[in-house]
């Protein structure tokens, strides 16, 4: 990490406390390591309120996590069946998931306020419990956005969603926050820094004057599984094929099509594959005489993994096919490697479409691809400069931005001014005394 920047109007030499209140999803966790990383490098405290289990595993050991309940998405009820697209997958995600969250995370994320004490709260954009709680509470909260599908008009074309998801947030408020509250939990009124760039995003349509484009948050994480780095062969392309972590129950048939076209293609390029529910079967990968567990490397060209060090390993690729996840797509990016998207569901389609405007891949239709399809696309983006040309001009738009750098002043300079609104508020008073 390159040395902390100093800023002035954020008064560096003042220790403030930080509070991250996440959900139990790792690409909304992700982004907030290196901001924790560079805030602590400034002299900063700083703790998670969320889903330990979850957070701890990223965060990695030494760090402060508060306890928050919660369902974990795909556990206990809140999976989506696979089939559920669109408005519907919408509405499924607020009322099976992200609204239990935030009624089971508000007393645990009270209680972290109240134990910690911060200057300010940096509230995930989906765990609208850290900024009803922190507003309920008299305490300046800033809007953490992993996805720039909020504010750019994505619910434009749908009035009637956007209205209902409007009034059920105005319920969620009544329950948890203050009922005379008026800021939209998904925007803070003081400062919303956004993991990405006008490059890719565009312009913002909701929110712009609070809006702060800082590029993805990038930063090592915890060392996980070891990876055969020995299996890559540097004289040929590598592929990576991933669904995140949230998606693979809607994953088997696509998979299973990507595995298809980059068997046609043996010999020319090598892949890797996540797949952590066994969808594919190794059995049809390796032939009829072998079986071996889909973490060993099996082949010279395909490579099966449950989970793979995604940041290191994509140093070493030279194209993507995920589903349209902003934090992968971001990642991707950031390393100047083009992508074959093909979006499932939520923010998906609006990522997707960003990648596309941006020149810096191809989009496929994820329901009904065949193999066909994704090799030509894979063969375009591999083979044609301009998608490699487009992502490198997006990626360098990601550093210009300044990351968890830039994220960390912004954040510096709020609690700054939080902290000078209570002081002038509690001027009076103590003059009075």
């Amino acid at each position: 990490m390159s040395e902390p920047s100093r800023d002035p109007e954020a008064s560096p030499g003042i220790p403030r406390r930080f509070l991250f209140v996440v959900p139990p999803l790792v690409g909304h966790v992700n982004p907030t390591l290196g901001i924790a990383a560079e805030l602590t490098a400034r002299g900063h405290q700083v703790a998670w309120a969320g889903v330990p289990e979850v957070v701890e595993r990223l965060t990695g050991p030494g760090t402060t996590v508060h306890r928050c309940a919660g369902p974990v998405l795909g556990e206990g009820g809140a999976g989506r069946p696979p089939d559920v697209r669109g408005p519907a997958a919408l509405k499924f995600l607020w009322e099976r998931f992200l609204v239990p969250l935030a009624e089971a995370m508000a007393p645990g994320v009270a209680k972290a306020i109240a134990e910690f004490r911060p200057d300010v709260v940096i509230a995930d954009q989906q765990t609208v419990a850290g900024a009803l709680v922190a507003e309920r509470l008299g305490v300046r909260w800033a809007t953490s956005a992993t996805t720039s599908a909020e504010f750019t008009g994505a619910l434009d074309g749908m009035p009637k969603i956007d209205a209902w998801l409007d009034g059920l947030l105005h319920e969620v408020r009544g329950r948890i926050g203050d009922p005379r509250g008026t800021a939209d939990p998904r925007f803070s009124p003081d400062l919303v820094l956004a993991f990405t760039t006008e490059e890719l995003a565009g312009r913002p349509a909701r929110a712009g004057d609070r809006i702060h484009y800082v590029g993805p948050s990038i930063a090592e994480r915890p060392a996980g599984r070891d990876f055969p780095w020995e299996w890559l062969d540097p004289t040929r392309p590598a592929v990576l094929i991933t669904l995140g972590t949230a998606n693979t129950d809607a994953g088997a048939r696509f998979l299973t099509e990507c595995h298809e076209a980059v068997r046609a293609r043996a010999g020319r390029i090598q892949t890797v594959i996540v797949d952590p529910d066994d969808a594919l079967d190794p059995d049809d990968a390796l032939g009829p005489d072998e079986v071996l567990d889909p973490d060993t490397p099996h082949d010279n060209d395909i490579l099966v993994r449950r989970y793979v060090p995604q940041l290191p390993l994509l140093r070493r690729v030279n194209a993507v096919v995920c589903h349209a996840g902003h934090n992968t797509v971001c990642e991707t990016l950031w390393h100047g490697v083009p992508l074959v998207v093909a979006p499932i569901r939520d923010d998906q389609p609006v990522v997707a479409a960003q990648v596309v405007d941006a020149g810096a891949g191809i989009r496929v239709r994820f329901g009904r691809v065949r193999a066909a399809a994704i090799g030509e696309a894979l063969d375009a983006v591999l083979d044609e400069p301009r998608y490699r040309a487009a992502a490198e001009r997006v990626g360098a738009s990601f550093r210009a931005a300044g990351g968890a750098t830039a994220a960390a002043t912004h954040l510096e300079r709020l609690a700054t001014a939080s902290a000078a609104t209570h002081a002038s508020v509690a001027a009076p008073h103590a003059t009075a005394s």
